[in-house]
């Protein structure tokens, strides 16, 4: 029986300076010698090898046939060599490798509403470098070419086309674009793009930034449920705005204070700054009081968090919009405790306050499934992304959240501002001096949010392989999920585990809190998708060491019917766990797996969700943090550098 003709190894297409020699190869197999012709539109004379060398002059398209003694005949994938006239000399490396470079970046435009908005870029590699697009660090969904066409169509989306149809305001922001091949990647410049005329009458941001803190399990006060939902969804939305988001949860004073201060440090001149806090929490006189976990069951101000405080040193940053949203309860408490020392705030009309529900009323959450939610980020979250001044927006949540039958006399919002200006969520990002840089997002990575660890896939000694992925949730909440690539025919009945080895189980002496939403927010992370297993990794901030995973394998031999378990073990360093504030000048560490043992009957054990091995920050003094008349830049500034794992800005 005649056997085809396999090709081993595909041409691949070049991007390459006119002048540039190279090689376009070719491998084939067969049981029969075989013979190679190359074509470039018809038939190259004398091109009947393997390889063909090749002077770049002109962009033309390659292909190569190969046929058999026995006529069998198959051709190579069409390949394109583009050739580029115009490269600056000394451009190319003496030594280039073929990886890509740069050699066209996108220039800044600014184009009229409804008018078209076209960028292009271009780089050289060899391979031929595949492209990427981002806006404002977010990664644009199909925009994988050199010319980036940015248009509005019908249904609102975003997509590349070849007619022109009517650009938006919110299409404003800084764009890059990323081109990579299998030698490296590199980065255009970033760009700073205005629709209409966002620079001179319509307003804009310099930069977007969000704090979100969702307090749930508390040491002393009952639990709550829906601010781990609220936090997560209200993240997705604000990061489809163009924010920064960086999300928490569960955080006790010291870390609550050490947070505002890092996010306090992040803001500048002209940036629209949202806090957003869900949890406990009282009123008192007109001051709001956030209760971090730690709080004891008689809290007072020295043991909470002032938010006009917070407002307060926002406002000195000299914010284009301070936007807080505060989803707790308003009850008065402890009328004996004194206030907060802080001062009135400046008139500068830029401040808007969104509360849950109304003074000395309580804020209710609703149960949906599996998840909860807050009944004011329910109508939030469907108003939030709306083309109109933030106030009117927050009026079109509190009519919905006052229809709402379940709340009627329980539960109405009520917003308080002093903004003197339209200015919107959706405005548009026109980054100037130093904050381009900032909030550029180089390498397409947001700030105030550490990358993720890329995926990767581990191999067990008995050859079954399992791709391990790392996700997100929050900024301190790491997700690790492991999931069975296919099983050899010679094993059966295999499970996967994850969880902390023994050795190190008697310093993870935190608890993770609701790890049934977890696992319901991260299933709606990976749709349909079944993974065979989950190990969540909470209160990141509290890392003072690598942190050992390890993946147990049980499994089935059909020929002995004995039940074997083999373990790897994974190290994950506290450098990508503890320091989830933004660190600009961030270092992918390496990711190490290493082999554990092979047991031979072992007996099946379950991962458990615990939160990692730590300790509470330490503090400085016990006085109380409200009423001291000192900077809480300072105070927190002290707190960062007594506390582990943190690295300054």
């Amino acid at each position: 029986m005649q056997t085809a003709i396999v090709i081993t190894e595909q041409p691949v297409s070049v991007s390459v300076p006119v002048g540039y020699s190279f090689t376009l190869h070719c491998r084939a197999e067969a049981h029969t010698s075989l013979q190679y012709q190359w074509f470039c539109q018809c038939q190259i004379p004398g091109a009947t090898k393997q390889d063909l060398p090749i002077t770049a002059q002109k962009t033309k398209l390659y292909t190569c046939r190969i046929n058999d003694l026995y006529r069998n005949v198959i051709f190579s994938d069409w390949v394109k060599v583009e050739v580029h006239p115009c490269v600056a000399r000394g451009l190319l490396p003496q030594l280039w490798q073929g990886e890509p470079i740069i050699i066209l970046n996108p220039t800044e435009q600014k184009v009229e509403v409804g008018k078209p908005l076209q960028l292009q870029c271009a780089a050289i590699g060899v391979p031929a470098p595949s492209y990427q697009w981002y806006r404002n660090g977010n990664l644009l969904e199909h925009q994988k070419k050199k010319k980036l066409w940015v248009t509005l169509p019908r249904d609102g989306s975003e997509t590349l086309a070849t007619e022109i149809t009517h650009t938006k305001v919110s299409d404003s922001g800084t764009y890059l674009c990323c081109a990579s091949n299998s030698h490296g990647e590199h980065w255009t410049n970033a760009v700073d793009i205005h629709i209409g005329t966002c620079c001179s009458e319509k307003f804009f941001a310099t930069g977007k930034l969000a704090l979100l803190v969702g307090n749930n399990h508390y040491q002393h006060h009952p639990n709550l449920m829906a601010p781990v939902t609220d936090v997560f969804e209200l993240s997705l939305l604000l990061k489809q705005l163009g924010f920064q988001v960086v999300s928490l949860l569960d955080l006790n004073k010291a870390e609550m204070v050490a947070a505002v201060s890092r996010f306090l440090q992040l803001l500048e001149k002209g940036v629209y700054a949202i806090f957003y806090y869900a949890g406990h929490g009282y009123e008192h006189l007109g001051r709001n009081y956030m209760v971090p976990v730690d709080a004891p069951q008689l809290y007072a101000p020295e043991n909470c968090i002032s938010v006009q405080r917070i407002l307060q040193k926002m406002q000195q940053q000299q914010t284009a919009l301070n936007l807080i949203l505060l989803d707790t309860c308003r009850k008065w408490y402890n009328p004996e405790c004194a206030l907060s020392q802080v001062q009135p705030l400046e008139p500068w009309g830029n401040t808007v306050y969104g509360y849950a529900t109304s003074e000395d009323a309580e804020a209710y959450e609703l149960q949906n499934g599996e998840f909860s939610s807050g009944i004011f980020m329910k109508y939030l979250k469907k108003h939030i992304l709306q083309e109109k001044k933030v106030t009117h927006m927050l009026e079109d949540v509190l009519e919905d959240l006052g229809r709402d039958p379940v709340v009627t006399g329980k539960q109405v919002m009520e917003i308080k501002h002093t903004l003197k200006e339209a200015r919107s969520l959706t405005d548009p990002i026109c980054p100037t001096g130093a904050a381009t840089e900032r909030w550029g997002c180089s390498r397409g990575e947001q700030c105030g949010e550490l990358p993720e660890p890329p995926s990767e896939t581990v191999t067990f000694p008995c050859g079954v392989q399992a791709e391990l992925r790392f996700h997100r949730l929050f900024s301190n909440v790491l997700s690790v999920c492991a999931k069975l690539q296919d099983l050899p025919a010679h094993l059966t009945d295999a499970q996967l585990m994850l969880r902390q080895p023994t050795e190190v189980d008697d310093v993870a002496n935190l608890e993770e809190s609701h790890p049934d939403q977890m696992d319901s927010l991260l299933t709606s992370v990976y749709k349909q998708e079944e993974l065979d297993c989950i190990f969540q990794l909470c209160g990141l901030q509290k890392i003072q060491m690598d942190v050992v995973l390890q993946l147990d394998l049980h499994y089935t031999q059909l020929s002995t019917k004995q039940r074997t378990c083999e373990s790897l073990q994974k190290i994950l360093p506290k450098l990508l766990l503890g320091q989830f504030f933004t660190q600009r000048n961030y270092t992918r560490p390496n990711y190490d797996s290493s082999p554990a043992r092979a047991d031979p009957g072992g007996a099946l054990s379950t991962g458990t969700g615990r939160s990692l091995p730590s300790s509470s920050p330490s503090k400085s003094r016990s006085e109380p943090e409200e009423n001291d008349e000192r900077s809480m830049s300072e105070l927190c500034s002290a707190l960062l550098r007594a506390g582990p794992g943190q690295e300054h800005p």
